[in-house]
């Protein structure tokens, strides 16, 4: 099975708002969405700035309203495996195909980095995000049991982006 470009679900970001590289200067505004998006696991500040300081095999990317952070995301790629680190979108920001688009980004860039597979984990309690990546092809390969510091396990995704490449 493979992914191809026009497998994947077509996407656009709603109007006035832009995708764009996270730099330096937006970590302040990602950590704080941080901690109150995911309380219990959320990266400390010096993670993202280690993440943000490895750009051949790192990238982040944020999506803005009128200025304002509303999602971010980021990739790891290190050939042949691509891995989704992480994607939020605020809450009130969700359902407008925010998500789609910096996932798509996320996975057009692991087609240039040469990736044969994207990976993610998600939280096994968040049917949202989880249908979110279903949509995009990945297939459920694995569970990390109790891989959240709350318990909850950690469902292993996979988007094969090669053909030969399987589960």
């Amino acid at each position: 099975m493979s992914a191809p470009e026009d497998f994947l679900p077509s996407v656009r970001l709603p109007e006035g708002v832009v995708l764009r590289d996270m730099n330096d200067g937006d970590l302040a505004a990602v950590e704080q969405l941080e901690r109150r998006l995911f309380p219990m696991d959320a990266w400390p500040l010096q993670m993202f700035v280690d993440e943000l300081s490895q750009p051949e095999t790192r990238r982040y990317v944020v999506a803005e309203a009128d200025g304002v952070i509303v999602a971010y995301a980021g990739l790891m790629c290190v050939q042949p495996i691509a891995d989704v680190q992480t994607i939020a979108v605020v809450p009130e920001f969700e359902g407008r195909g925010i998500g789609s688009a910096v996932l798509a980004e996320l996975i057009a860039e692991a087609r240039r980095r040469g990736a044969d597979d994207v990976l993610l984990e998600v939280r096994a309690d968040n049917p949202r995000a989880q249908q979110l990546y279903l949509r995009f092809g990945f297939e459920q390969i694995h569970i990390r049991p109790r891989y959240y510091r709350d318990g909850t396990d950690a469902l292993i995704m996979r988007l094969p982006l090669t053909e030969g490449t399987t589960a």
